[in-house]
């Protein structure tokens, strides 16, 4: 495990491959780690990619520099944190490729800073930037039904819950959201050390609040959130992953996301693969990795 003074963070990351190889950055989710990179970092790390597979804010070893600083779960503090980790690490552009929170952070990057990103792989959400000025509408009730977990998270009685049972919590959420994922005691066990991070609460409740407009953002990133505000559009060369079994978000046939994207693109509906596709599917999203070094 190696560290970076990134921005905010000291930032815990693990490196394989190549040091002078094209980099690629590949980011987890909620409620995950970077174990769910391992796999796939392994495979293009063999074909001669540098990999670098961050703990994102709130997760492991990685810990905020300053405790003043607002333990906020907002898009706009995970994208500036991607960018503060490329800027740490000297890396002018790299492939950058996550799902969930990661995949939110690099569509962020990729949509805000587009010359720092060779190409960018979106798994589970293809244009993983938040409308929160609309976020108040309702949606069909069977995704709202999908969404419990977040309106959970709007009380102090989620609050409370998260904290003492983010275990059984977050393992719930794994079997919901990969249905045909048989995965072991052993391997959640693993994972789930990283959820003793001490921001973790706060930092998840804050994504589940700020993303509905219940509370304010860092006052810091106030600039990149009204850029997010204004949903850009994504020019890189971008490929997008979806599970046909993730259990939050299953994937619709039209793809409502392609006018979000103006420069090549592509998008994979992956049969028998739940939310975390990385894991899941690391063959896939090491392939979708490698095809746009």
């Amino acid at each position: 495990m190696k560290r970076v003074r990134a921005g905010v963070l000291d930032v815990a990351y693990r490196e394989v491959g190549p040091p002078d190889g094209p980099p690629a950055v590949l980011l987890h989710g909620f409620p995950y780690d970077i174990r769910a990179c391992e796999a796939a970092a392994e495979r293009l790390a063999g074909t001669g990619i540098r990999c670098l597979v961050p703990y994102l804010r709130g997760y492991g070893p990685t810990r905020f520099v300053d405790a003043a600083t607002p333990r906020s779960g907002e898009q706009a503090a995970l994208g500036a944190d991607l960018l503060a980790f490329l800027d740490a690490l000297g890396i002018e552009r790299a492939v950058l490729a996550g799902y969930d929170w990661g995949g939110r952070a690099a569509c962020v990057v990729a949509a805000l800073w587009p010359d720092r990103a060779r190409g960018l792989v979106s798994c589970g959400v293809g244009y993983n930037i938040q409308n929160i000025p609309a976020a108040g509408r309702p949606v069909a009730p069977e995704a709202e039904h999908r969404l419990w977990y977040q309106y959970y998270l709007h009380g102090e009685r989620g609050r409370a819950g998260l904290a003492a049972n983010r275990d059984a919590f977050c393992r719930l959420l794994w079997q919901l959201w990969s249905p045909t994922w048989t995965f072991d005691a052993a391997t959640f066990a693993a994972t789930a050390r990283a959820f003793e991070n001490p921001d973790f609460v706060d930092v998840v409740v804050h994504s589940y609040r700020h993303r509905f407009g219940l509370v304010p953002g860092d006052p810091a990133l106030v600039e990149i959130e009204a850029r997010l505000a204004a949903q850009p559009q994504i020019s890189v060369p971008s490929i997008v992953l979806l599970g046909a079994e993730d259990g939050v978000g299953p994937p619709s046939v039209a793809d409502t996301d392609a006018r979000h994207f103006t420069g090549p693109y592509r998008r994979e509906i992956v049969a028998g693969v739940g939310h975390n596709f990385p894991q899941e599917a690391s063959d896939a999203f090491a392939a979708a990795v490698r095809a746009l070094v």
